[in-house]
């Protein structure tokens, strides 16, 4: 049987892209950020987002049905931790970046490398989390380098 800290310590040596998940509707404004999103399909164009069902973030995202997957540069570390932090509020969360909208009125950060505007088209519970499958209704691009996490510690991988 595998315990949970052997597979947190084999997760920590997959790297992965950071990312902030942000969300507006009717349930509010809210933000986290998210290391579990992963290419489904590109017919149609399709991502998962994983979510831990007690981020206070979680409930905001599934009502509003709708979210924005900013993939962060490196210059974006600091902002990074304040939407990882749980005493940091969704106001101070946004009033440290610059934000507009693409299509589905879901938050995007204006200088990321890539934001990927979605509408959630279904939803599993596993474990403590919830798999949202999000369909991309708009992407916006920008050459930057990109942050990674890797063995527990922040990374900038720059474009070849």
């Amino acid at each position: 049987m595998v315990s949970s800290d052997e597979f947190r310590e084999a997760m920590s040596r997959l790297g992965t892209s950071v990312n902030l998940v942000t969300t507006d509707g009717p349930a509010g404004r809210r933000g986290l950020t998210v290391s579990a999103v992963c290419s489904v399909t590109d017919l149609p164009p399709t991502v998962l987002v994983c979510i831990n069902r007690a981020n206070r973030s979680h409930d905001v995202v599934r009502d509003n049905g709708v979210l924005c997957v900013n993939i962060l540069a490196g210059r974006h570390e600091a902002l990074s931790k304040a939407f990882a932090s749980s005493s940091t509020s969704s106001e101070e969360r946004f009033a440290r970046g610059e934000w507009d909208t693409l299509v589905t009125g879901a938050p995007a950060l204006i200088d990321a490398p890539t934001a990927l505007d979605c509408g959630i088209a279904g939803r599993l519970e596993v474990g403590t989390h919830t798999i949202f499958i999000c369909e991309v209704e708009r992407i916006r691009m920008r050459e930057a380098e990109n942050l990674v996490y890797f063995n527990r510690a922040f990374h900038h991988l720059n474009p070849a």
